[in-house]
């Protein structure tokens, strides 16, 4: 059996460690799933994802000159579709938020600059409305 980076595998689990899977491929040969490379989650124990014995799909991601072959379970799964509903531009991460204009505006730096710093302060704002207590005293913590 040749494999080859980027080709899609299954083999059989067939050791857990700390640190990853070790998976027989067949032919007389096995790899290694590290433990970053189990789920598209974190993962802080592989047992919650895969037992010995499972047999699972896994994308070869390199085969060492040591013939050492590294393994990723969760390359080879399809991403799956963000089903969660976009959230409105009130929302206070910023991650939401178009910092850049589209293709097709025209839009000076200027213009950009002062669209940041006004949705900055809203969300600011917003912030502070939330957590009203979290704000410090602008006096020092010994002061009278």
């Amino acid at each position: 059996m040749q494999l080859a980076v980027g080709e899609i595998v299954e083999g059989k689990i067939t050791g857990i460690a700390s640190f990853g899977v070790f998976v027989d491929l067949g032919c007389g040969k096995t790899g290694m799933v590290h433990i970053s490379e189990i789920a598209q989650t974190y993962v802080s124990e592989i047992r919650d994802f895969v037992k010995e014995n499972d047999v699972v799909k896994m994308k070869v991601l390199n085969i060492g000159e040591d013939g050492k072959i590294s393994l990723s379970i969760k390359r080879a799964m399809e991403p799956k579709p963000s089903s969660a509903p976009k959230q409105n531009r009130s929302s206070t991460k910023p991650d939401d938020y178009a910092w850049a204009p589209q293709k097709n505006e025209n839009v000076s730096f200027e213009e950009m600059l002062l669209k940041f710093k006004q949705t900055s302060e809203e969300i600011f704002s917003d912030l502070k409305r939330k957590n009203p207590g979290s704000r410090r005293s602008k006096r020092g913590a010994y002061s009278k």
